[in-house]
């Protein structure tokens, strides 16, 4: 399983929310290039990045950050998620050298793209769900759907999506533990890898993933944790590459 780092991208600089919500954000950085240094020099084999201005705003807002880290980590499997709703976007982000792109609410809203973006950029594409209570959420958690994420994760199976993000939005930002029930049992729902995402605290709330023994569990984004220094990266993956279970 691997540990991926999040850096969360607001007005140029590195943040992170509290359950999604713009107005309850804590900078850490200010030059999200460095910041990504950093967790490059901890071990990190790969990056998870998120336009948060593009996710409410429906359009990339912080692409030159993106491309900036991309181009100094041309080796770093990068995925990037937030606003990305139209194939023109996706391009740019691969010409730019992202490994992958995270479609999310348009994924909910018009699942039909998810099956053009996987044809035009075969194995570029993850989707990015994101729940509260078992439902999906979009629009930068603004909206809560009708949809569930099981259902819908399994609409995807044809289409050679790369894997599925999923984030419980009650624990983001909350430091409270991933929801590893709804995570074992997603991943055992759909042929496609599941990342964790949401809520990881420490390396118990990691051991706690790999202890589920759900092999469909690739990887665990973490975000707030390892910003305070409740979870060390390298210090994480050297745990899951050393777990015997």
């Amino acid at each position: 399983m691997l540990i991926i780092p999040a850096i969360d991208l607001k007005d140029g600089a590195c943040v992170r929310l509290r359950q999604g919500r713009m107005e309850d954000s804590t900078v850490f950085s200010d030059d999200p290039v460095s910041m990504a240094a950093k967790w490059v020099d901890g071990g990190c084999r790969r990056l998870h990045l998120v336009d948060l201005n593009g996710a409410f705003e429906g359009q990339p807002v912080n692409g030159e950050v993106v491309t900036a880290i991309a181009k100094r980590y041309p080796q770093l499997p990068i995925q990037i998620g937030g606003g990305i709703r139209s194939l023109e976007t996706i391009e740019h982000y691969v010409k730019a050298g992202v490994s992958y792109v995270i479609i999310g609410t348009k994924a909910v809203k018009q699942p039909e793209f998810v099956t053009e973006a996987c044809k035009a950029f075969p194995g570029k594409v993850i989707v990015g769900l994101d729940a509260k209570d078992g439902f999906v959420a979009t629009d930068g958690w603004a909206e809560v759907s009708s949809v569930q994420v099981i259902d819908l994760a399994r609409r995807f199976e044809a289409d050679g999506v790369a894997a599925i993000v999923y984030t419980d939005i009650a624990k983001d930002g909350m430091m409270q533990g991933c929801n590893v029930p709804f995570t074992k049992a997603l991943a055992e729902a759909t042929r496609i890898p599941v990342i964790a995402s949401g809520g990881i605290h420490n390396l118990g709330d990691i051991q706690a993933l790999l202890d589920a023994k759900a092999p469909g569990i690739v990887g665990a984004i973490t975000g707030r944790a390892i910003y305070e220094g409740t979870l060390d990266v390298a210090e994480a993956q050297a745990f899951c590459d050393n777990y015997q279970g």
